[in-house]
């Protein structure tokens, strides 16, 4: 009966025309133009830990059309139970979202037992997402994913989802922001939960503010007449941050103190710079920054002789802590530009832009009595013996505290560029990238009394083709290694320069990935198929082949069917194709060896080179309707295979059928279904799984 429902009577099964002996009474299937609510089938579930069940079963609610719910449970023959409640919401050019929260009660081994055991979980996910054409200058989004920390294993959906079981951390937030245009204003508050699964520990941010003034000169003449002073030139930003954290774990949360258990404070930054020309070609940039930070408390030290420990002494209250700075920057351009004299015929050019920088910074010792910042105890051993220790009253709080010590540092910067211009054949300009970047820095200390230089870091930057670029930044050591007193290795006050040597290479570390296809050794190494080439030579200039091209002549008032020629190889057989990619992804780390002995001659530690694990993931079509997809890897460290998992698909017409096997790694596993492939007939299928316990080899 058309849009209103469809009855059979008895009905067997058939596979690619093979009958089965699987056969129903009757079939009932009710159609509906409609938005209705209904029942949800459940499914039929064998574990060894829980025992017989069902879960997935519920009902779903159609509330109107901008809203829905679905409730499903779960119930075992143990005595598990479990609760889910799901809601899609949405709100045309205003907001769209999804709600979902979960309880579960898990029970597993016979009670009166040792093994024995009750865990009782709960999940919420909110995802919400505001349309850009609802408000443009404010926005509200939200991303919570929050579980007990025992959720995702006793959860009975992850018992085949690897990576959901293996995941050890969780992550949510949720953000509102508010610009104002008119006064450059901007205003942005969140909350962030990080969980950790295999602790239990959770780090909760409630919340996190930050204001932030966009730049200004407030010396600005609104009406210039003339040439721009030098004073008009000064600009001035803020931006502030209120940020209100703890640390703990899941089960002690709701019980802290939002004073005593709770970190807290506030930080200001207020920084004032101006450029200006000086001789025509380097750029002058005085900047002065000042920093005010605000916490609610302050925590004083002292050595407790019985005990041989460290007392604190907690003092709540109002606090100020702030310190500036200033500095001096130079930088300039330089530009060459020449000809190969290796290319004399080629209309080819070379241009070299140099960038260097020289900047000096200076800030006051805040760790003097006069800021009040910084003291000090007396250390006493039972022997009797002292030593003063320096602390911090501040330390551990949100925004840190000053650095200690006067700095007066000099920065030397430099980075160069290089780039070829050329004609093609077709007396077009092009340009290529020969170094992205080469870039190296240095500091000088003046204020320091020893080892004054800093280390030297240097990057470097090369772009080897359109889709990839090679990225490095690594350090080489000022000062040499010696022994000490006691024989030890450790960092002296020389200079590698002063033995004549250049700064110690520090290491080098990167990762990178690479996928492979059937186009991969074409391009590469293959010609282009001369029947592919004609066929592209005699195509329309319509785009559409000749049937495509007289569709309207067809007679019928709509386009003829295409229809699309088998394509043939050169000695005129059908052409096989079996489209296949496989990605790889790994990296290695190039570091010291310190577990071996120093070269004494040179005074180096050898390098070693250690590999990241290596990730294998691909998919092979091998026909029309069967594909396979495959994730593995091996760890080089743990040499180990990784959690390999296989899929197999097969396309029955009607019906599919998914093959998964999970044979390495922690989770080993199978299951096997067939399903009808139409949605409204997603309950039609028939499983087969393996035992959910992981200590079970099934092979």
């Amino acid at each position: 009966r058309p849009k209103k429902n469809v009855v059979t009577g008895p009905a067997y099964l058939v596979v690619e025309d093979v009958p089965l002996p699987i056969a129903v009474p009757f079939f009932f299937f009710p159609f509906s133009s409609s938005y209705q609510s209904g029942f949800l089938m459940p499914t039929y579930m064998d574990d060894s830990n829980r025992g017989f069940g069902l879960t997935d079963g519920g009902y779903y609610f159609a509330i109107n059309e901008q809203m829905d719910l679905k409730l499903k449970a779960d119930i075992f023959t143990k005595g598990s139970w479990a609760l889910n409640a799901e809601s899609n919401y949405v709100k045309r050019y205003k907001y769209s979202g999804l709600f979902q929260a979960s309880y579960q009660v898990t029970k597993t081994g016979d009670k009166g037992l040792p093994d024995y055991s009750v865990a009782k979980d709960f999940k919420v996910v909110w995802s919400h997402r505001q349309d850009p054409k609802a408000s443009p200058n404010s926005n509200f989004s939200a991303s919570v994913n929050f579980a007990t920390s025992s959720y995702e294993k006793t959860n009975i959906g992850n018992l085949y989802n690897v990576q959901a079981m293996s995941q050890n951390t969780k992550t949510s937030s949720v953000s509102y922001s508010r610009n104002f245009p008119d006064q450059k204003l901007n205003i942005s508050a969140s909350g962030n939960i990080a969980q950790n699964m295999r602790d239990s520990s959770i780090a909760v941010t409630l919340p996190d503010l930050n204001i932030s003034l966009s730049t200004i000169f407030p010396f600005k003449r609104k009406r210039a007449v003339g040439d721009e002073k030098w004073y008009e030139k000064i600009s001035i930003r803020y931006t502030g941050r209120m940020k209100n954290s703890i640390r703990t774990k899941d089960d002690r949360l709701f019980k802290s103190n939002l004073v005593r258990d709770w970190e807290n404070g506030m930080q200001h930054d207020i920084p004032i710079s101006a450029t200006f020309t000086l001789f025509k070609y380097f750029n002058l940039t005085p900047t002065f920054n000042y920093t005010e930070r605000w916490y609610t408390r302050k925590i004083k030290q002292d050595w407790d002789i019985p005990s041989q420990k460290v007392v604190n002494d907690t003092i709540y209250g109002f606090h100020r802590v702030y310190n500036y700075s200033t500095s001096l920057g130079i930088n300039t351009k330089i530009y060459g530009m020449y000809k190969p004299l290796f290319l004399p015929k080629k209309e080819i050019q070379i241009r070299h832009v140099i960038t260097p920088s020289v900047s000096i910074s200076a800030a006051p010792d805040f760790t003097t009595s006069h800021y009040g910042y910084y003291d000090s105890y007396i250390e006493e051993g039972k022997n009797g013996e002292r030593r003063e220790v320096r602390y911090s009253y501040y330390s551990g709080q949100p925004f840190g505290v000053p650095s200690g010590g006067k700095q007066g540092s000099v920065n030397f910067s430099i980075s160069n560029n290089l780039e070829m211009k050329f004609k093609d054949k077709n007396d077009s300009i092009r340009k290529v990238s020969l170094i992205d970047e080469l870039g190296a820095g240095i500091s000088y200390n003046m204020a320091a009394e020893t080892r004054p230089w800093s280390d030297l870091n240097v990057n470097l930057r090369l772009k080897l083709g359109k889709n990839y670029t090679f990225s490095m930044a690594s350090t080489f050591a000022t000062y040499a290694y010696e022994f000490n007193e006691k024989g030890e290795v450790v960092v002296g006050d020389r200079t590698e320069w002063s033995y004549g040597r250049f700064g110690r290479w520090s290491g080098y570390g990167t990762s990178f990935s690479y996928t492979l296809n059937n186009d991969t050794f074409k391009k590469l190494f293959g010609k282009k198929d001369e029947a592919e080439e004609k066929r592209k030579k005699d195509k329309p200039e319509n785009g559409g082949d000749e049937e495509g091209a007289n569709a309207e002549d067809s007679g019928i008032g709509m386009p003829a069917k295409k229809t699309k020629e088998a394509t043939a190889d050169a000695d005129g057989y059908q052409a096989f194709k079996m489209p296949w990619s496989v990605s790889l992804s790994t990296g290695f780390n190039i570091t010291e060896d310190r577990d071996k002995p120093i070269n004494r001659k040179n005074m180096r530690y050898p390098y070693k080179i250690s590999l990241n694990a290596l990730n294998i993931n691909g998919n092979v079509k091998l026909s029309n309707k069967w594909a396979v997809n495959f994730n593995s890897g091996y760890d080089f460290n743990a040499k180990l295979i990784t959690n390999t998992v296989f899929n197999i698909t097969r396309d029955l017409h009607c019906f599919t059928m998914t093959a998964s096997l999970a044979p390495f790694g922690m989770y080993k596993y199978y299951n096997f279904t067939i399903r009808a492939t139409a949605q409204i007939l997603q309950d039609l299928k028939w499983e087969q799984r393996s035992q959910t316990q992981t200590n079970i080899k099934w092979y």
